[in-house]
């Protein structure tokens, strides 16, 4: 009986033991995946202010056009979103 006893005790903390470990397991793939998001939202962040700034030297400096300036604008943008998917995905 002592026996049968102990060896439902050791199933039981090997259970436990598994559980905890794909806990953690699930844990650091949350974590990992958060830090990929941050590091894209940064990444577009960057090229947002990237950007803006760039527009304003465009019309500043006078070179092109409104137009012409604001698809640079775009240009820039889109690039910094493409980043951002090559960082999560």
């Amino acid at each position: 009986m002592v026996e049968a006893r102990n060896g439902l005790w050791r199933r039981m903390g090997a259970m436990l033991a598994a559980a905890g470990l794909l806990a953690l397991s699930g844990a650091a793939l949350a974590t990992n995946q958060s830090q990929q998001r941050q590091q894209g939202r940064n990444a577009n962040q960057a090229a947002r202010q990237e950007a803006r700034a760039g527009k304003v030297d465009c019309r500043a400096a006078n070179q092109k056009s409104n137009s012409q300036c604001r698809q640079d604008k775009r240009h820039t943008k889109q690039a910094g979103r493409q980043q951002k998917r090559d960082i999560k995905y």
